[in-house]
């Protein structure tokens, strides 16, 4: 690795947020597939491997899906009631609200239900997946609250997800609309044992 990659590689991970504002362009297949082949890099115990990746660019059925869990979720947040929840209840319930915020692309990484290390496995995946969609210029957001859906037996059939797997990740993907300013990250807690 050169000093160039690696400087580059810093900036990808320091600049990297997530995306809650999309433009209307598709993302392209080869893009997607850019992303993934990232992903599959990520460590993985024992060389499992196990994860399984969904491309859903059907917008209907992203919507029926956000209009599944947004009532799931104001039940949750309305019961957990924590300080900063309140723009995002309010959000969800608004019926234009959509929790995948527009985006043209959800990918569900997929967890084999077998593998003991799966979410560990998959959940680094999708952070080398996130990385690499900012490093072609593709925002990203891990819409957590969407594996709500694995209590609909309905919807898990339309979005094919296998009996034997399990959603770990619904990360979207899409280009970036007018951007905030990124947060300012706190200085880190570091104990030193030498």
């Amino acid at each position: 690795m050169t000093d160039t990659e690696s400087i580059e590689i810093f900036s990808v991970i320091r600049e990297r947020r997530s995306i809650r504002n999309y433009t209307n362009r598709d993302v392209p297949d080869e893009a997607l597939r850019a992303i993934i082949a990232a992903g599959i890099q990520a460590p993985t115990a024992l060389g499992l491997q196990p994860w399984q990746f969904v491309i859903v660019k059907d917008r209907d059925l992203m919507q029926r899906v956000s209009d599944y869990c947004k009532p799931i979720l104001v039940e949750k947040i309305g019961e957990e009631a924590r300080s900063g929840t309140e723009e995002f209840l309010a959000a969800l319930k608004n019926p234009g609200f959509n929790i995948f915020y527009n985006a043209p692309v959800l990918v569900l990484i997929l967890g084999a239900r077998e593998a003991v290390s799966s979410i560990l496995d998959c959940t680094l995946c999708a952070e080398n997946m996130m990385l690499a969609a900012w490093a072609l210029g593709i925002g990203s957001c891990w819409i957590g609250s969407a594996a709500l859906v694995q209590q609909n037996p309905d919807l898990l059939a339309a979005l094919k997800v296998p009996d034997d797997h399990q959603i770990v990740a619904p990360l979207i993907f899409g280009y970036p609309g007018p951007l905030s300013p990124k947060a300012v990250r706190r200085e880190p807690r570091i104990t030193w044992v030498s």
